[in-house]
């Protein structure tokens, strides 16, 4: 389903066109009246009586050609709630027939500057669908003609919002590919892509790899067929030379779990093991777009783990680009071995002001915290409090998780400097971070996200309809927004 969104000059729609109307919170429609016809009015009047006020909107049949929508606004709504009425409006109208809505901008209530533009961001992320394959296509199309002189998008606004739906759709549409089609060489020939919106990008193969001594990351992928890789994404919005923010993703295209196979039904949705990237890529892409006034960088390790004859085993040693040596005790542990290269040459190639790692590293966080919060762990109080309220801004939300120097006796190793899995048992999701803490070597804030509960919704959320979310896009461009720029 795709989205159409005009502004028209005339602030009058026919008498039979579809209408979308604005009221305070207590639905009282009098001030709307001028929009509606005697009948009309009276009709949506009696029905509001005797319905349930509680709810944010309603859609009246008033004909057999002509629907109205009646969306109410209540007191000091948050921008994020705003949004949220666009997705459900999206979601009241879909699939109906007859896909071209005025809507009424004089009719907006209060104060709520741009009230308009996260209106309609909300009702774009909404209808995001991953229908590339289908044979069978849809021409459905949904027409938004504003009407009225209140509050349209600035044009920098309108940049901004645009540039953050093609961000998480570009986000999405990776994560959403079958591991066949997006593996590491693909992935990274569609990240070379990224030149021509101003990103400067680096991409280092296994060659380089092994030379740069990288064997962590390497190690991973050296059972595919497919290549490995550590792609480099720079975008520098200022003349000066500030240390850029630095973002880093987790990209195991296909995840078998090696040696230590996963069960078959935890292994189909492992072409979701990529979100962490995908989502510092959408980032990328996004600031470039809006061409965002800071320095940034991202930073993603590209490989597939599979089952071969020159797979990596369980108890192999590998020697990672800090000079740490890691015992390989669960193949399935992958993701922070891939994360360990790339914290550490982020950390010594850029001297960042901050890293900021995203994963679906842990199936225990969402044990912990299920699909509702991404688990937040940090080194550095001020980043996270940022984070946690650029979280709750745009309703990505985090939970801080804890940290500790005693973790890290679960992680010591026999016969290496670490181990890459706790065999004790308990806190998986805290001894992996802990685990990915010692390659932050020369005590840079740090952030890690482990998002492996809020990467995928099988079922939808408010901003999504489901498959991939494009979860930690909007969060950490909020981040930038609120505090570096």
């Amino acid at each position: 389903m795709s989205i159409k969104i005009t502004y028209l000059k005339s602030s009058k729609a026919k008498s039979d066109a579809n209408l979308v109307l604005f009221s305070n919170d207590k639905f009282n429609i009098k001030t709307l009246k001028r929009y509606l016809s005697v009948n009309e009015f009276s009709y949506i009047n009696d029905l509001l009586k005797t319905s349930d006020l509680k709810k944010n909107l309603f859609l009246f049949d008033v004909s057999s050609k002509k629907k109205i929508v009646i969306i109410s606004i209540k007191n000091n709504i948050k921008l994020s709630d705003i949004e949220n009425l666009g997705a459900e409006f999206y979601g009241s109208v879909k699939g109906k027939k007859g896909g071209e809505y005025f809507l009424n901008s004089d009719t907006i209530v209060g104060n709520n500057e741009n009230f308009l533009g996260h209106f309609l961001h909300g009702l774009k992320l909404k209808s995001y669908e991953f229908k590339k394959y289908k044979t069978k296509k849809e021409a459905n199309i949904i027409s938004i003609n504003v009407i009225g002189n209140k509050n349209k998008p600035s044009v920098l606004n309108q940049l901004k919002f645009k540039s953050l739906e093609e961000g998480t759709f570009f986000a999405r549409d990776l994560v959403s590919e079958p591991g066949n089609v997006l593996h590491p060489d693909e992935y990274a020939n569609r990240l070379r892509s990224l030149k021509k919106i101003g990103l400067k990008v680096i991409v280092y193969d296994k060659k380089k790899l092994k030379s740069l001594g990288m064997h962590a990351l390497l190690g991973v992928g050296q059972g595919s067929v497919r290549g490995s890789y550590l792609v480099t994404m720079e975008w520098n919005g200022t003349k000066n030379n500030s240390k850029p923010l630095a973002f880093v993703g987790k990209g195991v295209c296909f995840d078998t779990g090696g040696y230590s196979l996963k069960p078959a039904r935890f292994m189909e949705d492992m072409t979701y093991d990529m979100a962490g990237s995908a989502a510092v890529v959408g980032l990328m892409k996004s600031l470039a777009l809006r061409k965002a006034k800071i320095n940034a960088v991202g930073v993603v390790g590209l490989v597939e783990n599979m089952v071969s004859g020159n797979a990596q085993r369980p108890g192999d040693i590998v020697k990672s680009y800090s000079g740490k040596t890691i015992e390989v005790l669960n193949t399935d542990a992958e993701g922070r071995l891939v994360l360990a290269d790339a914290l550490t040459y982020t950390e010594k190639r850029y001297k960042p002001k901050f890293i900021v790692d995203l994963a679906t590293l842990t199936g225990a966080i969402i044990v912990s915290l299920g699909s509702e919060y991404a688990g937040l762990f940090s080194n550095d109080d001020k980043l996270s409090n940022q984070i946690l309220n650029a979280g709750e801004k745009v309703e990505e939300k985090v939970w801080r998780m804890p940290l500790h120097k005693n973790y890290d006796k679960l992680m010591n190793s026999k016969n290496a400097d670490m181990q890459n899995i706790n065999y004790v048992g308990g806190a998986g999701s805290t001894t992996a971070a802990q685990f990915l803490q010692r390659f932050i070597i020369n005590k840079t804030p740090w952030a890690h996200l482990d998002i492996a509960g809020m990467a995928f919704s099988k079922y939808g959320g408010a901003l999504n309809s489901g498959g991939a979310t494009g979860f930690g896009v909007r969060l950490l461009n909020e981040l930038i927004e609120e505090n570096y720029e």
